[in-house]
């Protein structure tokens, strides 16, 4: 055998600590110690060279199905997550609003904790989304007519529909949101809210769904206008006579969340949709054929006319469908088709009317006599813009949806989807999921 001192040379492994060994147990021992010593070292190091032999005679192609199956995995899971907000540099967070001060006419109970404020800003909603919400089955049954056989007055009819859409809105909201980070209120959130101080109220405008009455009627109880028939169209939407709650300081929009009555209404979101089509695309106008018509018709449009192009006009329901579903729009989002989710943040804001505009009228005639509006104001019914063509139904939205193919349609129904779930819309087609 060679001694110790041969493998304490430079190349051999942990002899030093074999020598030593031997010296300390005796000639007679060290031979079997230092064997032992070696075996072991050599069967570990043997054990170390053969994996890393086996992990270097792996094909290359196996790295790159390990890559590119991670790489997939990151992209699935990118895709479920919702539309950033857009960014605030500048803007106050404020405290999650409390509620206002309970109505006269109003006898439910509000709630104190049942729901954590938190936002729903997704442009659209993933087949996950749907499982999880749709999973325990419906939340709550509509109520929008007396049971018959029974003749209960108006009031509490309608107070009855408020109790039910105020529970199935916060419902929603709790199992959307249950699992996302708790969110505060920006400047952003409250943007589209104009502010009544006399009355102490607060309308989230969305558009295609009665807003342009409804300014004429805070016109006129701010003392701005004698009666809402005196009103013009460009004196409602460019004349700049309301505030909007953004425009105050933090202290001022605090107290008006906490005190004020929080109003919103909102539309049936196909017919919305397509009522926004049909006003801005199908009629002259002056902004959205040169802002959205011409990048549309330049994206979607093959073998486009060099005056579509120029001028934007004749876009149609199915480019604009192309454009309103692409997650890289040649264009940006609209209020007049953006998602009352997105629009209102009805999760954060936590109204206490929700008003709709198939029972428009009825619906903003109880909600004035509820806080004291002067009794000779009734909400107005006049539509003032091209008052000849007729109103966007049911049977309309079919007809403008039937140009789809069931893929466009399902696509459409997936980017509305809260809204159709939060506020009780029922499918608008039987192929929808």
């Amino acid at each position: 055998l060679p001694s110790p001192a041969e493998n304490s040379k430079p190349g051999t492994r942990s002899t030093h600590s074999c020598a030593s060994l031997s010296h300390r147990q005796g000639r007679a021992s060290h031979a079997v110690m230092w064997v032992e010593c070696r075996t072991l070292e050599t069967s570990c190091g043997g054990r170390r060279r053969f994996l890393r032999s086996a992990v270097m005679r792996l094909p290359c192609s196996f790295w790159f199905l390990l890559l590119l199956a991670a790489g997939g995995l990151l992209l699935l899971h990118l895709q479920d997550l919702t539309e950033p907000l857009q960014q605030q540099s500048q803007d106050d967070n404020f405290p999650s609003p409390a509620h206002p001060v309970q109505l006269t006419v109003f006898s439910w109970a509000r709630r104190t904790s049942l729901l954590t404020p938190k936002d729903i800003t997704a442009a659209h909603v993933t087949k996950s989304h749907r499982k999880l919400l749709l999973k325990s089955g419906p939340l709550v049954q509509p109520l929008n007519t007396d049971p018959p056989g029974q003749n209960r007055d108006s009031t509490e009819r309608l107070t009855r529909v408020q109790q039910v859409r105020q529970r199935l809105m916060r419902e929603v909201c709790a199992k959307y949101t249950s699992g996302t980070t708790k969110r505060s209120v920006t400047r952003m959130h409250v943007s589209r809210i104009f502010v009544e101080d006399t009355h102490k109220l607060l309308y989230c405008e969305v558009p295609k769904a009665g807003c342009s009455n409804w300014k004429r009627v805070l016109m006129v109880l701010q003392g701005l206008a004698p009666s809402t028939g005196e009103i013009q169209h460009d004196e409602v939407h460019y004349g700049n006579h309301l505030k909007r709650l953004d425009s105050f300081d933090h202290k001022g929009i605090v107290q008006r969340l906490k005190t004020y009555t929080k109003v919103l209404f909102l539309r049936e979101p196909f017919e919305r949709l397509v009522s926004a089509f049909r006003d801005k695309f199908e009629s002259p106008n002056s902004y959205y054929h040169p802002v959205f018509g011409k990048p549309i018709i330049s994206r979607y449009r093959s073998n486009a006319t060099q005056q579509a192009l120029r001028t934007g006009a004749g876009v149609t329901f199915k480019e604009f469908i192309q454009y309103l579903l692409d997650v890289h729009r040649p264009v940006g989002m609209d209020i007049h088709w953006e998602p009352v989710g997105q629009l209102c943040s009805p999760c954060l804001l936590d109204y206490d009317f929700i008003g709709k505009f198939e029972t428009l009228e009825e619906e903003a005639n109880f909600l004035l006599r509820s806080f004291g509006a002067p009794s000779n104001l009734t909400f107005p019914s006049f539509k003032d813009r091209n008052p000849n063509a007729e109103r966007t139904s049911s049977e309309i939205m079919r007809r403008y949806f039937a140009q789809l193919n069931v893929t466009e349609r399902q696509r459409a129904y997936d980017f509305y989807y809260m809204d159709y779930l939060m506020f009780n819309y029922s499918k608008p087609f039987n192929d929808l999921y």
